[in-house]
Order: structure tokens, then C-alpha cells, then sequence
């Protein structure tokens, strides 16, 4: 007899299966402390959570029987991923069940918005019959900006659609073939903003998506533009929104999340062309039951040694391959980001090809976490994860290739990362050195010895005198110091890069300045 634990509230239909499972024991205890769950988690086999609890690793080493621990809904950071994969103890969410509501909600935001419905009912309910001042827009033939076109940004578009809107989409996995398929036009982010009536945000919140839009977005908007968010504060800078609807520059925005929440003295609340609702994208009674469901079959497939398909940490490995692949990890992982941090384009083709030692070895677990490294630089670390990454590959459209090969370029160990985008193909090779750790030895055929980690720099540049050090004079004009400099060329006087690594992170004005010198064709700054 299996025992599962719930320790959240969670409607008893979500749950129905594994009430009605005969060999399934379900004890629903909630609002438990951290040492009352530690006490009584011992005779459990896994335990049902939402946002409320917050599993530790001292609750994972007294859950000695623990095979599975299940978060209704999507994000995982109540759950420290690291003790349950060094317990053996699977975490799964449900990444799907909310998609339908947010993309209802976000849609229901754009028409109260262009309908002016919010502030036409407060005007009402106050006794005053005004339909003179709440004239609004038609959705018909206007074109709907969607940035982010993952699973809801997808959803949305589809009902843009159905009320006869043009859409022209920008997602950095986004490829020509992709958005033929799903009907819309194929954009940069400038071109969004530029065409769009309406424009809706549905990325995650990362390094590259924070503040997306902001205050030269906003410049190059349409007047009269509507803005919409339904995904996660801080995607819109909201000071360079409030300036756009001040000036005029922006009709209305729709917004379902704040940078600050809830968003106590925040100005955008008394602005009368804001409609505003306290992140209710998943509040709906079909997306509280539907994670439920989904967590609840997944648990019952891992308790009866069933496939399952939404774990969040590190899937099993063997432990004889385990020994001979985990000092490649943060190798992987590296070329990876590294590699996603240089390329320009939608995403078409990975291919992993392992060298030298790697041959004889099985490097499936080596190849997920290149993937995790490439697109959890698009997505974030909390949506993309060792196990889901061939699954988030696939649904974009990714075509992901892992290859054997006898060359390895004279080193004992090679792994070549080739990525083909729709605009170009990027090529970087890293390898292990005893002792030492990881290596970037090879980027883009220029040959390198790069140690992978902190603030660098990547500069394309002609190899000509004096080009390192008008770099090197910017850099210490501003403050930036160069901790160590690799140079890399295939012949005199042709193109060569540079790799800097700096202490701390460069500012936009100092990259633009730096792209501004001669000899310099292009400038990147990468996260390792």
C-alpha cells in the first residue's frame, strides 16, 4: 500500500485519482510546520504540494521512503531540486494546466481594455450614465503584437485570429517554417513594436527578457498602442510605461502582474486607462483542478514504475555511467549557454558531437544538459531543466542531433556544440582538463583556452595594431578591469576575436562605445 501525503489544499477532484487508486493511501494534513512535516514524512511515498509548503532538505532526508515529490503547478522554487536529486526522490510539476486560463485571461484583458469595460462599470455603479466619454476600439483588422510565442503566447494568438486580428509574433526559438505553421508573421521585437495596435508580453522573466520593453520600445510604438501583461512583472519597465500613458504615446495598458506585488503605491493603479487584476492568469476553476489531475497521474505512474513525462530534476542515471559523465555537467552546461549567448536567430538544429574518451559512454544525460544550458538562457533556469529540455526542443521545432567522432583535435576528451539558427550557424568545442576543470578550447574555428565562468566579453574584430588596446583603454576609461585576455586568429591580418573576462557586468553605453571603435565588427557580452 502506497501513502501519499497532501499537504496543501487541493480540490478533492484534482486528487480523485489517487483517491481512487486501491493500493493508494491519501492523508490530506495542511498548514503543517517545517518539524511536524519532518516528523511524519518518514512513512510516506510522496508527497503532494502547491506554493504553501516548503520542502527542505531536512524534510527530504527524514522522508526515507520518498520516491516523488508532485508541485501543483508550475514553478518549483519551494522545492530544493538539489537535496531531492541527491535523495533519488523524482520532483515533477504540472507545466500545462494553466495554459488555457492565462491565455483567456490575457485575451479577456485585451477586450476590457480596447472596450474601455472597467471604468465604464465603476462610472455605473456610481450612478452616473455616461456613454459619451468610454467610446473604444474594434479588434477586427488591427494587429496584435505577441512577444513570446510559447504555449499561451500560441493560445492568444489563436483567438487574435478568431476576432479577425493580424498577428506578427517575435520569440528568440521562433523560425520561419514555425510561424507559417501557426499562422502568424514572423518578426523582430523592433518590428513588433512598430506594427502592433495591441501588444501582449509572454516570456518568462530572465536576464535578457527584464525589461524588454521599455523606454525605446515605447518610442518606436504606434500612437495610441495598447500594452498587455499577463506574464511576470518586470518584462515592461513600468516607469517607461507610466511616462508612455502620461504622454499620450500609450493608449491603455492591461496588466495581471506587477515588478513589486502586490503593488503597493504604485501609481499605475490610479491611472483611469489601466485596467489591473492581482495575478489572476491561473485563477480559474479548470486550471486549479487541471494541475491537480496532472501531478496526481504523474505520482501514480512513478509509484507503479510507469513512464512519466514532468520531472524538473535530474532523471536517473546508472551509476557506472554516472561516475564517468557528472565531471562533464558544467562543461555541457557552459557550451551550452555560451553558445545560445552568441547566436542570432530562431533556433532550428542542435547537434552535441563527443570525442576521445566520450565515445564509448553513453552521453544522453550529457546532451540534456547542453540543451538545458542553450534554452534555459531563453527561458530561464526554472522552465527549462535537465529533463524536459528534449521535450521543450521538440515542441519548438528543435531538431536535436548527438554524434560520435574519432577526431578529437588532439585532446583526450572534445565536445563540439553546432548550433544552426535561422540566420547563421555557430560552432563552439570545450573539453576536460585533469585538474583544471572545463575548457572553452574553440569558438567558431578560432582556437581559445578560456576558463568558462563570470563577466566576459567576445569581440569580433580585424586583427590590425593597436585594435586590443583602444579595447582595453575603453574598458579602463569606465572602470571595467580585464582579469585575463585570450586572442584568437587563423592567419595575419584577418578576422580574429578577442575573449575578455571582466569583473564586473559592462553597461550598455560602454558595449555601444566599444562596437563604435575601429577594427571592432561586433561586440558580446555573455553570462557564464
Amino acid at each position: 500500500m502506497f501513502k501519499v501525503l497532501v499537504s496543501d489544499p487541493l480540490s478533492e477532484f484534482g486528487i480523485q485519482k489517487l483517491l481512487d487508486a486501491e493500493d493508494v493511501q491519501v492523508d490530506r494534513k495542511t498548514g503543517l510546520s517545517e518539524a511536524e512535516l519532518i516528523e511524519i514524512i518518514g512513512e510516506y511515498d510522496a508527497l503532494l504540494v502547491r506554493s504553501q509548503t516548503k520542502v527542505t532538505p531536512a524534510i527530504i532526508e527524514a522522508g526515507k521512503k520518498l520516491k516523488a515529490i508532485g508541485r501543483a503547478g508550475v514553478g518549483v522554487d519551494n522545492i530544493d531540486l538539489a537535496a531531492a536529486t541527491n535523495a533519488g526522490v523524482v520532483v515533477i510539476n504540472a507545466p500545462d494546466g494553466n495554459t488555457i486560463s492565462t491565455a483567456e485571461h490575457s485575451f479577456a484583458m485585451i477586450m476590457a481594455l480596447a472596450r474601455r469595460i472597467p471604468p465604464a462599470y465603476k462610472k455605473l455603479v456610481d450612478g452616473e450614465w455616461d456613454r459619451k466619454s468610454f467610446t473604444g476600439v474594434e479588434l477586427n483588422n488591427k494587429v496584435l503584437g505577441v512577444v513570446g510565442l510559447g504555449r499561451i503566447g500560441a493560445e492568444v494568438a489563436k483567438r487574435g485570429k478568431a476576432f479577425n486580428m493580424k498577428i506578427v509574433a517575435f520569440d528568440p526559438f521562433l523560425t520561419q517554417e514555425r510561424a507559417d505553421k501557426l499562422g502568424v508573421q514572423f518578426a523582430t521585437l523592433e518590428e513588433v513594436v512598430t506594427l502592433a495596435d495591441f501588444i501582449t508580453v509572454h516570456t518568462p522573466l530572465t536576464k535578457d527578457t527584464k525589461y524588454i520593453i521599455n523606454t525605446k520600445e515605447f518610442e518606436k510604438m504606434k500612437d495610441g498602442v495598447r500594452i498587455v501583461n499577463c506574464a511576470r512583472g518586470g518584462i515592461i519597465n513600468e516607469q517607461a510605461l507610466i511616462a508612455a500613458l502620461e504622454s499620450g504615446k500609450v493608449a491603455g495598458a492591461a496588466l495581471d502582474v506587477f515588478e513589486q506585488e502586490p503593488p503597493l503605491d504604485n501609481p499605475l493603479l490610479k491611472m483611469p486607462q489601466v485596467v489591473v487584476t492581482p495575478h489572476l492568469g491561473a485563477s480559474t476553476i479548470e486550471a486549479q483542478e487541471n494541475v491537480a489531475i496532472d501531478v496526481s497521474e504523474e505520482i501514480l505512474h512513478i509509484l507503479h514504475d510507469e513512464p512519466f513525462k514532468n520531472a524538473v530534476n535530474l532523471p536517473s542515471v546508472p551509476a557506472n555511467v554516472m561516475e564517468k559523465v557528472k565531471p562533464y555537467f558544467d562543461l555541457n552546461e557552459k557550451l551550452g549557454s555560451l553558445i545560445a549567448q552568441t547566436a542570432v536567430g530562431g533556433l532550428k538544429e542542435v547537434i552535441v558531437t563527443y570525442s576521445g574518451d566520450l565515445t564509448d559512454i553513453d552521453t544522453a544525460a550529457l546532451t540534456r544538459t547542453t540543451l538545458k544550458g542553450i534554452l534555459a538562457y531563453h527561458l530561464g533556469s526554472a522552465a527549462a531543466n535537465y529533463v524536459n529540455a528534449p521535450i521543450l526542443a521538440k515542441n519548438r521545432d528543435i531538431h536535436v542531433t548527438e554524434q560520435k567522432s574519432t577526431y578529437s583535435g588532439g585532446f583526450s576528451n572534445l565536445v563540439t556544440v553546432t548550433l544552426k539558427t535561422s540566420q547563421e550557424e555557430k560552432t563552439v568545442s570545450g573539453t576536460l582538463l585533469n585538474g583544471y576543470g572545463p575548457r572553452i578550447v574553440k569558438i567558431d574555428g578560432y582556437s581559445v583556452d578560456l576558463l568558462p565562468q563570470g563577466h566576459l566579453l567576445l569581440v569580433h574584430h580585424n586583427d590590425r595594431p593597436g585594435a586590443i588596446g583602444r579595447v582595453g583603454t575603453v574598458l579602463g576609461n569606465n572602470n571595467v578591469n580585464i582579469a585575463t585576455m585570450q586572442v584568437g586568429r587563423r592567419g595575419v591580418g584577418g578576422q580574429a576575436i578577442m575573449l575578455l573576462t571582466v569583473d564586473k557586468e559592462v553597461s550598455p553605453d560602454v558595449l555601444d562605445t566599444l562596437g563604435e571603435l575601429g577594427e571592432i565588427t561586433s561586440v558580446t557580452q555573455l553570462e557564464l
